[in-house]
């Protein structure tokens, strides 16, 4: 699939602001099965300086810093995208979860080493003990790691209920599941949990989620919302995403932007400003397909 994304986040503030400091993940990943055909930032008012780099998980991010009195600020991203469909791997034949996380505690590969940071808690993913627990029904002894993962993603699926106004981006973990209703924040940062109190490497993945409409109706414009999921390490078979929001595999429909422990990691914008009273903010998200044919996965 090729795809235009336009993500705007506009602010608006009761007072001036002087000056502000702000870090961006807006940039999406190129990846094996995802390539950049283009990407613009638009900021308003102009930036008085702005720079751009890769974090420490290999992130395309921005910084830029804004040093004259404004009422208002309005970051908007601009993607051209093209996602080919991930290869499928079969669940029965990925290796059973305790020789993953066995492999963990061995010589560790760069590859292993790289995998390893992301099997401990983190400021978004902190250890439930009750999650130990709750994990174990789908992980029995010798079970293939992604059938496992994929029993899980559908046990969160069914018994927890979306709702947007059950949490906030700083909501734990523990608060999730005791309440049994969040985001796609919060199931991501749910099932990466349960995994990492087996010590099963799982990090967070943030991007865009193209929105079908009811037959007949058009699709909207600005409606689709930035989306959240993660990503497992599967031993030889590498990392394999899964949808806990929408229990599936990542597909096509899935645009990668960036990953990290948590959403702390890959916040799309965070910053610091000095005064502005009160202020709002406003988000609008639009995924639109340039092409409605799906990219095969490569052979």
């Amino acid at each position: 699939m090729k795809y235009k994304i336009t993500h705007s986040t506009r602010y608006q503030y009761s007072q001036a602001v002087p000056v502000c400091h702000n870090l961006v993940h807006l940039c999406p990943r190129a990846m094996p099965n995802q390539s950049r055909n283009s990407f613009a930032l638009l900021i308003h008012p102009d930036p008085s300086r702005i720079t751009t780099r890769q974090d420490y998980f290999g992130n395309e991010v921005s910084l830029f810093s804004i040093d004259h009195p404004h009422l208002g600020l309005t970051v908007t991203s601009l993607s051209e995208m093209t996602v080919e469909e991930p290869k499928h791997v079969d669940p029965t034949v990925t290796p059973p979860w305790e020789e993953v996380v066995a492999s963990m505690r061995g010589p560790l590969t760069s590859e292993r080493l790289d995998a390893y940071q992301y099997a401990f808690e983190s400021i978004g993913v902190d250890r439930v003990p009750a999650l130990s627990e709750y994990v174990r029904p789908s992980f029995p002894a010798g079970r293939p790691i992604l059938e496992g993962v994929l029993d899980l993603t559908t046990r969160i699926h069914k018994e927890f209920r979306y709702d947007a106004r059950a949490t906030t981006i700083h909501s734990r973990v523990k608060e999730v599941f005791e309440n049994r209703r969040g985001v796609c924040q919060d199931f991501a940062h749910l099932e990466i949990s349960c995994l990492r109190a087996l010590g099963i490497p799982a990090r967070y993945v943030s991007g865009y989620l193209r929105t079908i409409p009811p037959p007949g109706k058009p699709r909207l414009v600005g409606a689709d919302a930035s989306h959240a999921w993660l990503s497992v390490y599967c031993g030889d078979y590498g990392w394999i995403d899964v949808d806990p929001t929408n229990d599936l595999l990542v597909s096509s429909d899935h645009i990668t932007v960036a990953w990290g422990r948590d959403y702390f990691d890959v916040c799309p914008i965070q910053g610091t400003i000095v005064g502005g009273g009160q202020h709002t903010m406003t988000i609008s998200v639009d995924v639109a397909p340039l092409s409605d044919q799906p990219v095969p996965a490569p052979a």
